[in-house]
């Protein structure tokens, strides 16, 4: 049954309204805490935003996969910057303009007027230091005539650069549908699996395209076929509602402003229809649905805000028929066992330290072996691959097949790593006694358990951990002498001749990078330790201080019981749509 959109707006206004009651009431916003009440006006403010600025469509990826050349592609001109290099530098949001512009917006909200060519990484950098405060995004301003109907945001590869990747991240919770564009030289990552899995599919979308770029590197229509169907295996896993089109961005770039376009395979029709059904339910999906996928995005936000909020009124709730004398001896024993676990911590550490020595002879093993299979395909390039594929694709094809394997190894020990901690900071818990606090939530960037908090914290500090986990710098020098040739013999002969060193040097930085991994976990066992210890803390001693205002225990649960009438009642105004 089709959903009536027609009463939305005020709807939205209503449950809205009902919020900043909440928010507002001065005894109720007491009891949520200041954290939760700046956040759900925080959240508040995001959606008042959504309703009036364009439909955001954000496209995102890992770097090196074309996703400003596809931009360039739907928009039927050059606007977003691409280069051989992973060039997008910074969010830039484009939209529609009678007259084409660049700005800078800061955070501070000044902006500053760019041109074109500043859009390129190598000029921003140096502009970077003159602007008269932080950047937040680009603002370029196009007549391309799609822009009319939606704004489309790019963005820096994810693992490009580090400091980015929050920013994306917080983009990504304004976006309005995505594009997530995928290589058929290097199809989906177990990093670029997980960004999916943790980032992109909890927001809902209602749907996203997948664009398996660069399948004019395939030589066949059955490599074309084997590739997209794996992408397409993963994604009913990960994004079920996700469309899958393998597509050549850059010969849809050139056919659109009318370039040369080689078609030495014979695929050109297919690239060309494949993006023209992207093209057709792009329009059809998102186009003409925007007004209705950007209410269900509305919807969405209100119900985890409410949702989030109803639950921690019930804790609070929870935490007030706790009884006096029961929480008296829950913070003697915690305290106790607070005095005795800093030593048993230490007997663990080397049992981690003989862990990660064991992962990284492992990867040290597995790295050998690639490298004799590297060697194989590397020599079969001569018989096997044409001189303009080996001209036009042996280098990205060999930086992505190293970097893949290293980051292989990486993420295998790094979810085996994380498992460790988690279990060495579930152990703290059950000694601390938390495991009875476990259903009380805490303020952070979202409500969570004790035990997720921590879990939380694990993958911070492997992803931390990992810093170095996107690329072996190392083996830069001897890839940059590859790319250096230009000939199909000399590129695969200079691949050869520094084929020891790149192997060398990937190990070398493959053995560093477990060194950090040792050195982080053992300050991230402490750093647990010290969350765990804080959040019990904290938690018996807001149980304590709530038990001791039994006096005003009325009043607190008549304000506990509006403030719940409050959000079921604009809970169940959503509960139509």
């Amino acid at each position: 049954m089709e959903k009536n959109y027609d009463n939305s707006a005020q709807d939205i206004e209503l449950v809205r309204n009902e919020i900043k009651r909440l928010v507002n009431d001065p005894e109720i916003s007491v009891i949520l805490g200041d954290e939760v009440v700046e956040r759900m006006s925080r959240w508040d403010d995001i959606i008042g935003k959504k309703m009036n600025e364009p439909f955001s469509l954000m496209v995102i990826g890992d770097f090196k996969r074309g996703k400003s050349t596809i931009i360039n592609a739907i928009l039927g001109r050059s606007i977003a910057p691409v280069n051989v290099a992973p060039e997008t530098f910074t969010i830039n949001c484009i939209s529609y303009g009678d007259h084409p512009s660049v700005e800078a917006v800061l955070h501070n909200g000044k902006r500053v007027t760019l041109t074109v060519d500043d859009l390129s990484r190598r000029r921003l950098i140096e502009l970077l230091d003159y602007f008269p405060g932080e950047l937040e995004y680009i603002d370029v301003r196009s007549d391309a005539p799609i822009l009319k109907e939606i704004q489309i945001v790019d963005t820096p590869g994810l693992s490009d650069l580090d400091d980015l990747d929050k920013q994306v991240k917080d983009f990504l919770v304004k976006a309005d549908a995505v594009i997530y564009v995928a290589s058929a030289l290097s199809p989906f990552s177990e990093s670029e699996q997980y960004f999916i899995a943790e980032y992109i599919a909890p927001q809902n979308f209602s749907k996203v395209f997948v664009l398996v770029n660069m399948i004019d590197a395939m030589n066949t229509m059955e490599d074309i076929e084997r590739i997209t169907g794996r992408i397409r295996d993963i994604c009913s896993q990960l994004l079920p509602n996700a469309e899958v089109y393998g597509i050549s961005g850059i010969d849809e770039y050139r056919r659109k402003i009318g370039l040369n376009r080689p078609d030495i395979k014979g695929f050109q029709d297919h690239y060309e229809n494949q993006f023209l059904k992207f093209e057709l339910a792009l329009s059809r999906e998102i186009i003409m649905q925007k007004d209705t996928i950007r209410t269900q995005r509305v919807f969405s936000m209100l119900r985890l805000m409410l949702t989030d909020t109803l639950n921690r009124l019930n804790i609070i709730s929870d935490m007030m028929k706790l009884d006096r004398q029961k929480l008296d001896k829950l913070s003697v024993d915690f305290e106790k066992e607070c005095s005795t676990l800093a030593a048993a911590l230490e007997n663990q550490k080397p049992k981690l330290i003989l862990s990660i020595t064991e992962m990284m002879q492992e990867a040290e093993h597995w790295m050998y072996e690639f490298f004799s299979k590297l060697r194989e395909d590397i020599l079969s390039c001569r018989t096997t691959a044409s001189d303009e594929d080996v001209e036009r694709h042996f280098y990205s094809y060999l930086v992505d097949k190293v970097g893949e394997a290293y980051r292989r190894c990486i993420e295998i020990h790094q979810s085996r790593l994380n498992d460790i901690i988690n279990d060495m900071g579930a152990e703290l818990s059950r000694k601390l006694g938390l495991e009875s606090l476990a259903g009380i939530r805490i303020s952070c960037s979202e409500s969570v358990n004790v035990n997720t908090f921590v879990a939380d914290k694990v993958r911070e500090a492997a992803a931390q951990g990992a810093d170095r986990a996107g690329f072996p710098s190392a083996a830069i020098p001897f890839l940059s002498n590859v790319l250096k040739k230009k000939q199909q013999s000399e590129i695969i002969d200079c691949a050869l001749e520094n084929y020891d060193d790149i192997r060398n040097s990937v190990i070398k930085d493959l053995k560093e990078c477990y060194r950090n991994f040792e050195a982080f976990a053992m300050q991230q066992l402490d750093d647990i330790y010290r969350t765990q210890v804080e959040v019990g803390r904290e938690t018996v001693a807001k149980a304590m201080e709530m038990a001791k205002s039994n006096n005003d225990a009325d009043r607190m649960s008549k304000n506990l019981e509006k403030a719940s009438e409050i959000v079921i009642g604009a809970v169940s105004v959503l509960k139509k749509y």
